[in-house]
């Protein structure tokens, strides 16, 4: 990085990219970039001092970032090969570099403290980076979600050798980092548009553990199929919620509060209370502390972090919280796959026992969908009733015979409907509402506030 003093982004966007803006700027490097269309996070940005373009042509790049010598060029997956901006990069003999290819640069000068799986990463590398943060051990975060007890994806500290990342499997896009510690959550096949096959799927990760630096640390959740590849000098560790070399133990649960007893290999650490008191985030603080402990983080570090941390935005936040006990509650989740599916929906039936649960799930992915239907409809018929949406493309195109109905036909519960986009908010005023998730890792959190509006009015 010494050679260059400006970065270009394209796909400036992202949620993983801004971080790096953000902590490039910190730097005193000029930073610009490209996104297709504006939102409140590339208006964020651009406050802080991103140059943003949404027009993809030439001449919408600064002069500044048109000299190779001085330029380094960052892109994601995303971006189709025929970008304009991007093919000026290639034609005129720019270093170009992939997101993870950066994130890796950073691994290879720091001792990075990895998180990776199917789901979980960003909650527990969330909640490590907050408990590390408070501390006086401090890190530089680069994370999947803004958090809400900072309003940031980037954390930094100028003293700290720790760098926290939430590793990233699609396109293979952790294979460039080198970690000091590196976690498994979790390897339920995802990503079979790339991978193509579950054993593709665990030979990744069984690659991402092989590049654990001499002397580091893996640990990996109980139970996984996973077939380790760490070097002999590397520590392993498992955990899990109930067992494992990390797990906690003596769960209370009262009040809408979780409390529990953090057991580690020398000692037990008692009454962490959960920030966000929901089942699922047992096992999360389970490997985020697992992580701080083995880096120097006293039992009163965690104590107190897990209790203040208020979790990633659209990882369970409460958009609704009316008081008493029949009070009606809006909860929002990234929940994608199936797994996470049916943790989150078990997550809300758990604290809110004995109430009407409905949710909205709108599917991400056509090829996610094809793979994986039967298991989105086992995981909603968990619900008391079922609104589905229209599937979120993303980056892809559509795939003939898959659409949300391939889901609706087997979820199991008697009230189910689908419902467009379009027609969600004149749908909505006909239901009656309790307890209500909405999920998914496409845009329906754009919907909430008049989702909100509407839920309040209902009777």
């Amino acid at each position: 990085m010494k050679n260059f003093n400006s970065i270009y982004f394209v796909g400036a966007g992202g949620i993983g990219m801004a971080a790096l803006e953000r902590f490039y700027l910190s730097k005193g490097i000029k930073v610009a970039g490209y996104d297709r269309t504006e939102t409140a996070l590339t208006i964020a940005l651009k406050n802080e001092g991103v140059e943003i373009s949404f027009d993809e042509s030439v001449e919408c790049i600064p002069d500044y970032c048109k000299d190779k010598s001085s330029t380094l060029v960052v892109y994601t997956p995303a971006i189709p090969e025929n970008h304009e901006g991007l093919c000026f990069f290639r034609n005129n003999g720019f270093e170009i570099m992939k997101r993870a290819q950066l994130l890796g640069l950073i691994t290879r000068d720091s001792k990075g403290l990895c998180f990776s799986g199917t789901h979980g990463k960003t909650t527990t590398s969330s909640m490590a980076a907050h408990i590390l943060h408070s501390s006086a051990i401090g890190c530089n975060a680069f994370l999947g979600g803004i958090l809400r007890n900072y309003d940031s994806n980037l954390l930094l500290s100028s003293t700290s050798p720790y760098s926290v990342i939430e590793a990233d499997e699609f396109d293979r896009s952790f294979h460039h980092l080198r970690p000091y510690i590196a976690v498994v959550t979790a390897t339920d096949p995802d990503h079979l548009d790339i991978y193509g096959t579950e054993e593709a799927y665990l030979e990744s990760f069984a690659h991402f553990t092989s590049l654990i630096k001499d002397d580091g640390i893996l640990i990996v959740h109980e139970g996984l199929k996973l077939k380790p590849r760490a070097k002999e000098s590397v520590k392993q560790y498992s955990y899990s919620r109930n067992s494992g070399d990390f797990h906690a133990a003596n769960i209370r649960k009262l009040n809408g509060e979780i409390t529990f007893d953090f057991v580690t290999p020398d000692g037990t650490i008692t009454d962490i209370s959960l920030g966000v008191p929901v089942d699922i985030n047992i096992e999360n603080a389970v490997a985020a502390m697992a992580v701080c402990h083995l880096v120097g983080a006293s039992a009163d570090d965690l104590r107190n972090a897990v209790a203040t941390f208020q979790g990633p935005k659209r990882r369970f936040e409460f958009w609704l919280k009316e008081p008493g006990e029949n009070g009606k509650v809006v909860i929002d989740d990234y929940a994608h796959h199936p797994d996470e599916l049916k943790a989150s929906i078990s997550s809300v039936k758990d604290v809110y026992q004995h109430r009407k649960l409905t949710v909205i799930f709108q599917p991400h992915l056509y090829t996610r969908t094809r793979d994986f239907a039967p298991q989105f409809a086992e995981a909603l018929s968990l619900a008391d009733e079922v609104l589905l949406l229209d599937i979120y493309p993303a980056r892809e195109q559509p795939i003939p015979g898959v659409s949300s109905e391939i889901i609706l036909k087997d979820i199991k519960c008697t009230n189910k409907a689908l419902c467009s986009k379009n027609e969600l908010i004149n749908t909505l005023k006909n239901y009656n509402f309790d307890v209500l998730l909405t999920v998914g890792a496409g845009d329906i959190n754009n919907y909430l506030p008049q989702i909100c509006e509407i839920v309040k009015n209902s009777r």
